[in-house]
């Protein structure tokens, strides 16, 4: 539904976005990550006509966005940042306003507003001015308009910005919803929100992609995904790890805590070690007379890997 090719965006010197490439396809949401400044917001400006790029190609739905804009767009619901709204409309009228901009047929129109409403949770505001909305409510009303006409493709720039828990818990499942039928771009910095709603991320840095896949093979890919934690008394912690140390299945031991009688560690394997990892500290464990009080594999984090792979703006 949605393919990117060699995407670029300048602004006088500064390269905003850097060539990346990627595809949605229906039935898929994509997490688009990355520290402030990334070029998420560009990339979504860029993928929806809002902005256009400097060099590179994007189609929707099979339609160039340059070449067939009205196409392209009218296969879109974007929600962008800091999304406006018509203060001296109800949220009903609001919405009726969208539908009929975006060409829904006269006889749709109710429909359309009513699912709008009841996707978005709108219903006791739906006759209230928007000037009287709480900014969750705004913002939902800023997400119904994006599904008024039922688009296949959606574009959501920081969905659950300004929401409380229960709204952004909310929000997370409409998207997951949504997302088996219609293919879904939402940015976020809230790594939770990935897990929670994605069937694929991508993190992007300084304008260009630097890991894409599933939430499980991204969190298997920090540093300590598979490490193992062991907590174990019987000897003094330097002396534990000592014997680990020795293990030819043992790459790397971080002392977490240490005293005179037993250690908190945690155990990265050796190169192609890992299955034979939990074994070898066990047997090790059980030679030297220890009592395990702990042992199990690490997952990894996407919050581990988003700060291993991303650089702060004090770096060169």
């Amino acid at each position: 539904m949605i393919e990117v090719k060699n995407l670029r965006k300048e602004f006088g010197s500064k390269v905003a976005v850097d060539g990346i490439s990627f595809e949605v396809k229906k039935g898929e949401v994509l997490g688009f990550l990355g520290p402030n400044g990334a070029g998420k917001s560009t990339t979504m400006r860029m993928v929806t006509g809002f902005l256009p790029a400097t060099a590179g190609k994007i189609s929707v739905g099979g339609a160039d966005i340059e070449e067939n804009e009205i196409q392209a767009k009218s296969r879109i619901g974007y929600l962008p940042e800091n999304a406006p709204l018509y203060s001296d409309m109800t949220v009903e009228g609001f919405l009726r306003f969208c539908a009929e901009m975006r060409r829904v047929p006269d006889s749709e129109l109710d429909d359309a507003v009513d699912r709008a409403i009841e996707t978005c949770f709108l219903e006791k505001v739906r006759r209230q001015s928007v000037d009287t909305l709480s900014k969750g409510f705004r913002h939902r009303t800023c997400l119904a308009q994006s599904i008024i006409h039922d688009p296949e493709v959606l574009i959501l720039d920081e969905p659950t910005d300004g929401l409380d828990p229960n709204q952004k818990h909310e929000v997370r499942n409409l998207i997951k919803r949504m997302g088996e039928e219609k293919a879904i771009i939402f940015s976020t910095h809230i790594l939770e929100e990935v897990e929670a709603s994605c069937s694929r991320a991508i993190i992007i840095d300084r304008g260009a992609i630097i890991a894409d896949g599933t939430p499980d093979y991204l969190k298997g890919r920090a540093k300590n995904a598979g490490s193992l934690i062991l907590r174990a008394t019987g000897l003094p912690g330097s002396g534990i790890e000592g014997e680990l140390k020795k293990l030819g299945e043992v790459s790397e031991v971080d002392v977490l805590k240490s005293n005179d009688d037993g250690i908190t560690a945690r155990v990265r394997a050796a190169s192609g070690k890992d299955g034979d990892l939990a074994a070898a500290v066990f047997g090790m464990a059980t030679a030297k007379n220890l009592t395990v009080e702990e042992l199990r594999v690490e997952e990894g984090r996407l919050d581990e890997l988003f700060r291993e792979i991303t650089r702060t703006d004090t770096e060169d």
